[in-house]
């Protein structure tokens, strides 16, 4: 039976992110795409989620001030609750910010989430009037604002431990994507699919070989190894990437790989059983200087930590930083991947640019 775990970018509670996906992304355009940037001249920029919750504004000066790093932004605006229900969050679906991102020559790729479960999902998928109508409205969201494409990240229909619906949605799955493509492709737009890896019977309702020959990048989430209801531990590790990586280049063609990086933490209580707190980099590291706590460096994942006691608590904080970007970016390079991503746009350290910069300069990419 599946592991069924709930996944980080799937809610927030009083204010806090509960789920957090950061996918990297290294946008290939299908050949002869309206616009289109060759793969070699997107070498060495990258892409970044931009949050929906929180600071926007800051997110999209993030994204500005950062513009020659960036090939793609996925602003995650949308949300599906039917085959014809692909609706902007409320507030969310903002025009200057995709102008103002066109302007400064970064692609915007919104991503969209559905709220379906598996057993929901499989009819859909396998109802051809009703998955028409689907990739209907996702054409719709990509015309209504001139987007350069679509982010699918369905996540929601991936998590049960059903495996005749599992199976059910691998299928329809496929062929939702391959109409999606081929009619976003004859419009010269792109088409990308976010998956979580193949790893602890996670990603068991994706296909990523035809899915990877399908779509024009593969968007893998490189988070979270240890999770919100799960015990402490790092958010990623160098090991981990290296097993995403051998799986993935095994069955996606490489220039259409993009592994995600996070720019976020969990503090959890250990033994409690609660939800662990969702912190981004700029909120751990204010934290650990407020109470005072130890930076300590896990060189073994590559991965920042400390601990604290508050109200005859224990706590632990995992999260990420440019120092373990950097000691995680060569497995990338190891494997012959060159997409590379951000989960989310004013959450990081702001060193994590200068640590992209420098991988791109040792592997001799340009922009």
């Amino acid at each position: 039976m599946e592991r069924v775990r709930w996944t980080p970018k799937r809610a927030r509670a009083g204010g806090v992110v509960l789920a957090v996906w950061v996918l990297l992304a290294g946008v290939v355009l299908p050949s002869g795409a309206v616009g289109a940037a060759r793969p070699a001249e997107r070498a060495g920029r990258g892409s970044a989620w931009l949050p929906f919750w929180g600071d926007v504004e800051g997110a999209y000066r993030d994204a500005l001030a950062h513009a020659d790093q960036l090939h793609t932004v996925s602003p995650f605006w949308y949300e599906t609750t039917g085959e014809r229900a692909v609706t902007g969050r409320p507030g969310a679906v903002r025009p200057a910010v995709v102008a103002g991102l066109h302007r400064a020559g970064i692609a915007v790729v919104p991503t969209v989430t559905e709220t379906l479960d598996a057993a929901a999902m499989g009819e859909l998928l396998h109802d051809p009037v009703r998955r028409r109508a689907h990739v209907d409205a996702l054409s719709g969201v990509v015309a209504s604002q001139g987007y350069d494409g679509i982010d699918l990240d369905y996540e929601t229909m991936a998590v049960t431990g059903d495996a005749a619906a599992r199976a059910r949605v691998r299928s329809g799955y496929v062929t939702l994507v391959e109409e999606l493509c081929a009619r976003l492709h004859r419009r010269g737009r792109t088409c990308v699919v976010t998956v979580m890896p193949r790893i602890r019977g996670a990603g068991a309702a994706f296909a990523y070989r035809r899915l990877g020959a399908l779509a024009d990048t593969v968007r893998y989430m490189g988070y979270d190894l240890h999770w919100s209801l799960g015990e402490p531990g790092p958010l990623s590790s160098k090991d981990w990437y290296a097993r995403i990586l051998r799986d993935a280049t095994a069955e996606v063609p490489r220039d259409r790989i993009e592994v995600a990086f996070p720019g976020y933490g969990w503090d959890w209580v250990p033994g409690s059983g609660r939800r662990a707190t969702h912190l981004t980099w700029h909120e751990a590291e204010a934290l650990r200087r407020r109470v005072g706590a130890r930076y300590a460096f896990d060189a073994d994942s590559g991965t920042p930590h400390f601990r604290y006691a508050r109200g005859g608590e224990r706590h632990e904080v995992w999260y990420q930083d440019a120092r373990g970007v950097r000691a995680q970016l060569p497995l990338l390079a190891a494997y012959g991947v060159r997409g590379r991503g951000l989960w989310a746009l004013g959450f990081e350290d702001p060193g994590v640019w200068a640590a992209f910069r420098g991988e791109q300069a040792e592997r001799g990419l340009g922009r």
